[in-house]
């Protein structure tokens, strides 16, 4: 199929059979006898979405977090407290729960356990192989650029300070250093002469995440290219094969989203090519999980580079629903978090699950709303903030703040982007955020 639909996307669905009748989920009894088990990794306000979707289609769920209290233990039928990076706790809460599908939501995870998991019969999503790879930029550079042949920016990797000296070199200046095992810019610098490649080299090893874990971090070195937008392609891997949503436009700050919005409103052709990356990207990994015995089921975050002469490249894939897709809450009639349950459940996702619900030439937008502070979020004036018609806020429920904290999201729909950026600002301004300093006991 390749007609384009009535959002100017391309219907580039794969042909892949439903499953066996033996295979679907039994849904609708989660307290029941006969129930399809989901087990969250990860329980924050992304995680707090999908277990509304999964628990609207019937699954029973846990989420599982570092910390009590997460937004999605709030909401499931259960909840448990963890290290998830320790093999021995995540492989006891397997044992535990036995569940029949395991949803990874975060970056810190005993990874080998997903693989054993996976073995045993449980469902990874998308797969243990996929969580593995994105969690790795080395590999997941590898796959993308040099077997799929997706084009990316200039790159080299390094094992060591000299090693970097090296690459920088050749890859030349100015240039970006990220540690290969992160997300989020952390441990990230840009690199503008020589001089600066030892602060470069110390920031990727102590600013990484799992820095604790000690060691020596490998890390890319990739040119700083002439950057015009950031793309998010979310990208949907179902029984019915691989479809693409509207690109999402977005901004960020020391590499946390700050606004996102749909659809992006730029030079058609650019968005085709945007979506056909992101298609391939998904596409090669679902190849390689379904050649391992997984289903590779599930909502893939593409993020691509468009550069300021239209050249679209890849950057990297989040194995899960994305942060700036938070505006498909109130862009699509299925949001990311819709669309990421029936995928992992078995269900058909078709381009025209992905469709806007919009009024046609209006764009939604999404705000994040990070407060600073040590203590309890309280929210007020929410009244006067949501006054305004096409306006919605998500409060995530986070119990602290501690330095700065994402704590909620606004949301709003206008004639154009701007329009669009600037009334869910307006919710984000209009409250007035109050951090309590933790009683003394």
């Amino acid at each position: 199929m390749n007609d384009a639909d009535q959002n100017g996307t391309t219907d580039t669905t794969q042909a892949i059979s439903s499953p066996e009748p033996s295979q679907q989920r039994v849904l609708g009894t989660p307290l029941g006898k006969q129930r399809t088990k989901v087990l969250l990794l990860g329980s924050g306000e992304l995680g707090k979405e999908v277990t509304i979707e999964l628990m609207r289609l019937g699954a029973w769920v846990c989420a599982a977090d570092s910390y009590a209290g997460a937004p999605a233990a709030q909401v499931a039928h259960e909840y448990r407290v963890l290290d998830m990076a320790d093999p021995k706790q995540l492989n006891a809460l397997f044992d535990e729960i036995n569940p029949d599908i395991v949803v990874p939501e975060v970056e810190a995870i005993a990874t080998q356990e997903l693989a054993s998991a996976a073995q045993r019969g449980i469902q990874v999503v998308p797969s243990a192989g996929i969580a593995t790879i994105c969690m790795d930029r080395e590999r997941l550079r590898v796959l993308a650029h040099e077997k799929l042949g997706l084009p990316t920016t200039p790159y080299l990797f390094a094992g060591s300070f000299e090693e970097l000296e090296a690459g920088a070199q050749e890859v030349g200046f100015p240039c970006v250093v990220k540690p290969i095992m992160s997300s989020s810019g952390h441990g990230q610098s840009v690199v503008r002469s020589a001089d600066q490649l030892a602060d470069a080299w110390h920031e990727a090893q102590v600013g990484r995440r799992a820095a604790a874990e000690g060691g020596i971090s490998r890390v890319i070195v990739e040119a700083l290219v002439p950057l015009e937008h950031e793309l998010t392609v979310l990208t949907i891997s179902s029984s019915a094969g691989v479809v693409t949503c509207m690109p999402i436009g977005q901004r960020q700050e020391s590499g946390d989203y700050r606004e996102s919005w749909q659809p992006e409103q730029i030079d058609p052709q650019i968005l085709t090519t945007a979506s056909e990356i992101a298609r391939q990207a998904v596409v090669g990994m679902v190849s390689e999980a379904q050649s391992h015995g997984e289903h590779g089921w599930g909502v893939f975050g593409v993020e691509l580079f468009v550069l300021t002469d239209g050249t679209v490249l890849f950057n990297e894939v989040s194995p899960r629903p994305h942060d700036t897709g938070m505006v498909t809450m109130m862009s699509q009639r299925l949001s990311e978090f819709a669309l990421h349950a029936r995928a992992i459940l078995g269900l058909p996702v078709t381009q025209g699950h992905t469709s806007l619900s919009i009024p046609d030439g209006s764009v939604a937008a999404s705000h994040a709303i990070v407060v600073e502070g040590d203590g309890e979020a309280v929210f007020e004036n929410v009244a006067e903030a949501l006054s305004q018609s096409d306006t919605d806020l998500r409060i995530f429920g986070k119990p602290a703040v501690h330095g700065h904290r994402r704590m909620a999201v606004a949301l709003a729909i206008g004639n154009g982007a701007d329009d669009a950026r600037a009334r869910a600002a307006l919710v984000a301004d209009s409250l007035d955020i109050k951090v309590n300093a933790p009683s003394a006991e």
